[in-house]
């Protein structure tokens, strides 16, 4: 059975589906036979030759890499002209981003192309090795605390000098989720002095054991997680006491880094323009909720913006910018979802199973969700 590796060719995309570390475990383990697209992985770091160290077949462009596979691994949706070029009865791994790519789905299920959406892998402990929601969002914490130490004009870290001693940047973290717990460990290493906020009751212990500060314990709610441990939408009188909080504590921070979404709704918006006004002159605000509308009332996603002499920062697909180690957890996500999908090398597709069925987007023809 083979599995196809196209290039990505969406806009600002430098991740490939598979790294050559997790070829080598497929061809091995899987007894895949695994095709790449000449040049797919040279974005973000990974040469043709390192492909054909694995095992893998190069080929020379996105119709040889296409037809003829039984599954196609991507990062992004196929687009019109990939789905085009994928032989009918096939199956695409991928980010689908439900609920925003109807035409997408519609000519995959015209197509009799089968999809599986990525972001769909259920939270449940079997699944874990599979969440890729889960190994992006790792890479978005960490790297966005580092844009927000680049935009800043202090020091992170308390220094001793020659021209005296140096106060510690203040960072505070808004969510506790997964993207939240690494921007918080990442500022912390930098030597920032970190906070935090969620509404979650694990979050609490989880913030504490990384040694930052945890805000407004008395907002902490049993009830305020749903499924899969997401936050659930507040009601209007939880939201006003967040925004309460967030308020107070936000006025004197340096670094603001903010992560809070709920699946299939747009983020939550944690600041306001008054609490944009009320920081110091200076400020930074990273908006790693940017994809989904933002945290922030002033984010612009995909810009940069200055606002009440705050610098309020909205990145696009942060993990793309480390495309290397992103790529490779996005690869090790997929080969466990296909071992859990290839059985005696025959790809199972049984949308009774509570993994597989939750993940598909379109099947026999059908749009499923």
């Amino acid at each position: 059975m083979r599995i196809s590796v196209p290039t990505e060719t969406a806009p600002r995309e430098q991740r490939v589906a598979l790294a050559p570390d997790s070829v080598a475990r497929l061809i091995k383990q899987q007894q895949l036979e695994v095709v790449v697209q000449r040049g797919a992985g040279l974005r973000a770091g990974f040469r043709d030759a390192a492909y054909e160290a694995a095992g893998a077949a190069i080929v020379p462009d996105a119709a040889a890499a296409l037809g003829g596979a039984q599954i196609i691994a991507k990062v992004q949706p196929p687009s019109a002209d990939e789905i085009a070029r994928i032989d009918p009865g096939a199956t695409v791994i991928s980010l689908m981003r439900p609920g925003q790519s109807a035409d997408v789905v519609a000519a995959l299920a015209a197509r009799n192309v089968t999809s599986l959406a990525l972001e769909l892998v259920p939270r449940i402990t079997r699944a874990q090795t599979m969440d890729v929601l889960s190994s992006q969002s790792t890479v978005a914490g960490y790297k966005g605390v580092l844009i927000g130490a680049s935009a800043l004009g202090k020091f992170l870290p308390m220094l001793t000098t020659a021209a005296g001693n140096i106060t510690p940047a203040k960072v505070f973290v808004i969510g506790a989720g997964v993207a939240g717990l690494q921007a918080i460990a990442t500022a912390r290493r930098l030597g920032g002095v970190v906070s935090a906020f969620d509404v979650r009751p694990a979050s609490r212990e989880q913030v504490l054991s990384l040694g930052a500060s945890f805000v407004a314990n008395e907002l902490v709610d049993a009830s305020a997680e749903a499924a899969g441990g997401y936050a659930r939408a507040q009601t209007q009188d939880e939201e006003a006491r967040t925004l309460a909080a967030i308020g107070r504590h936000i006025a004197d921070m340096d670094l603001v880094v903010t992560t809070a979404q709920i699946p299939g709704k747009p983020a939550p918006r944690l600041i306001t323009e008054a609490m944009v006004a009320s920081m110091r002159a200076g400020s930074v605000i990273v908006d790693l909720a940017a994809e989904t509308g933002g945290n922030c009332a002033l984010s612009k996603p995909g810009e940069t913006v200055q606002a009440h002499d705050v610098t309020i920062i909205a990145p696009l697909n942060l993990p793309s910018t480390v495309a290397f180690h992103a790529s490779q957890m996005f690869g090790r996500n997929i080969v466990e979802l296909l071992k859990h999908l290839v059985k005696d090398g025959v790809l199972q597709l049984d949308a009774a199973d509570e993994i597989t069925g939750a993940m598909m987007m379109t099947h026999d023809g059908k749009v499923l969700r």
